[in-house]
């Protein structure tokens, strides 16, 4: 019992483990979805990084740039001395709109202090701070950061204590001997990172909200047809090949899904092509099997019959050859036997060779029409003989002809069968009754013998070959168990019924015939 209950946990198990497996995985949209959501939050976040890290190194690098040029543009300056010994210096626009743009300030002194020109406001501050630089004031410096320098001035990074502000600046000596110092906060780029920094973060959810609705609208045009593919390849695994593919993506989807349509039907074309061979060589091996069985059944039944007419016949000759018996009558009573037996064994090839026939259906049905009733009485014309051998009360009543559309020659034998086995199965007050019965567009005929009904267990095997209810008495009249399956041939050939019914007093067999208007 375990081991018959073990392969079935294991299926349950492989079924619960499909069904996990079929709940973890993710459908193409949304993994779709979760990589762009998830490649726009990451480049979101690496953007407000970098601007955090390197926006400023960047920004310092400019201003040294622009503090270059700028100190190449002081250099241009004339400078002119009065009388007095005053210098100053003519601006012109283009300076002063540089320094606008880049938040420049800067002023220039001579090697005595006095200023020659500034421009940016805080002049005092930035000559102070110049001076401190020029005779080497440390307690005037903060921090400072050199960022480069040569033989006639130095950039640097300083954080100014006294206004709290961080400052990129230049100074240095001029060419014409004078004292100058240029420079731009640091505040503004700061400010503009955290500014920046807050858009990117805004601008970022903004960008996603909107980017994961069009995401949504997008992934669905792209993957419901490719999950109506899923759908038909899961269909079409489980032989179904009504599903069709029907959306419509306008790429190679498309030609993928049409693909899919042909293969479907391909496969249905193949699949029923191959059921039908399939059904056809079951029927084969079905026909060979009976035909085999049927074979082998024949053979025995062929065999059985023939073997005590042929030991009957091979012993009375071999009695005649030796003379057993030398008087007239003993001889002739030898040869009656042989003759007997093989007139019999004659009859049952007849009617073995008739039923084959009729089986194979090599013999066609020639429909005529005729009178039943003239052939009945002509059958019991011919069969007078063997009614009187047989004591036999025949009565058929009927007078007028009752025409009928059937083989003829074919029903003569059916009608001669039936009235045969009534004569060799008759019993008690010895009677048969024949009787034509019109019955709408059919007739019935019967025929009737009082005797011993035949058991039912009997009645389903009376129909085939070499079947015999009382083999005894079969023996007794030479009977071989093939007229009632000549019978069902014959009748199933024309397409009508026929059957048997017991009474209490005797059995009744009937056939039907259509009527001829």
């Amino acid at each position: 019992m375990s081991r018959k209950l073990l392969p079935e946990k294991k299926s349950l198990q492989i079924k619960k483990s499909e069904k996990t497996h079929k709940k973890k995985v993710c459908s193409l949209r949304h993994q779709l979805e979760f990589f762009f959501i998830g490649l726009l939050v990451v480049s979101m976040c690496t953007i407000t990084a970098i601007n955090f890290l390197f926006l400023e190194r960047y920004y310092i690098t400019k201003k040294t740039e622009v503090l270059e040029a700028a100190v190449n543009d002081l250099q241009k300056l004339k400078i002119v001395t009065d009388a007095e010994g005053n210098s100053t210096a003519e601006i012109s626009d283009s300076l002063k709109r540089e320094c606008s743009e880049n938040n420049l300030t800067w002023t220039i002194i001579t090697v005595d202090g006095k200023e020659v020109a500034s421009e940016g406001g805080n002049e005092k501050m930035l000559q102070a701070r110049l001076i401190g630089y020029a005779y080497d004031l440390d307690e005037q410096k903060g921090w400072t950061k050199i960022l480069d320098s040569t033989d006639t001035y130095v950039i640097q990074q300083v954080s100014d204590r006294f206004v709290e502000m961080d400052y990129v600046e230049s100074w240095g000596v001029l060419d014409n001997g004078c004292f100058f110092l240029i420079r731009t906060p640091l505040e503004s780029i700061r400010d503009s990172v955290s500014i920046s920094n807050s858009f990117y973060f805004f601008v970022g959810i903004l960008i996603i909200t909107v980017s994961a609705v069009i995401l949504w609208a997008v992934t669905k045009r792209i993957t419901n047809p490719i999950s109506e593919l899923t759908v038909l390849s899961s269909r079409m695994k489980n032989l179904d090949f009504d599903a069709k593919y029907k959306c419509r993506a306008g790429n190679e989807i498309d030609e993928l899904g049409e693909n899919f349509n042909k293969m479907s039907e391909e496969l249905e074309k193949t699949i029923s092509e191959l059921k039908s061979v399939n059904n056809q060589l079951q029927k084969d091996i079905e026909n060979k099997i009976r035909i085999d069985q049927q074979r082998q059944e024949f053979l025995n039944n062929v065999s059985h019959e023939l073997k005590t007419p042929i030991a009957l016949v091979q012993g009375y000759a071999e009695g005649l050859k030796e003379n057993i018996s030398d008087d007239p009558e003993s001889r002739e009573f030898y040869c009656d036997v042989i003759m007997d037996e093989a007139a019999k064994m004659n009859k049952l090839v007849k009617n073995l060779l008739t039923l084959n026939h009729l089986e194979e259906g090599r013999d066609e049905v020639k429909m005529e029409r005729f009178d039943i009733v003239s052939l009945i009485k002509g059958i019991l014309q011919s069969m007078d003989i063997m009614i009187q051998q047989k004591e036999a009360k025949v009565s058929f009543e009927a007078e007028e002809p009752v025409y009928v559309w059937a083989d003829e020659f074919r029903i003569e034998e059916v009608v001669t069968n039936y009235t045969s086995n009534a004569l060799n199965h008759l019993d008690g007050d010895r009677e048969i009754e024949i009787c034509v019965c019109p019955e709408g567009d059919r007739v019935k005929i019967t025929v009737f013998n009082t005797g011993i009904p035949i058991p039912e267990a009997d009645i389903p095997n009376l129909w085939k070959k070499f079947y015999k209810v009382d083999k005894a008495r079969t023996r007794e009249y030479g009977g071989s168990g093939i007229g009632l399956s000549i019978v069902k041939a014959i009748m199933e050939s024309h397409n009508q019924e026929y059957g048997v019914r017991n009474y209490d007093n005797g059995v009744e067999f009937w056939f039907t015939l259509d009527r001829a208007n």
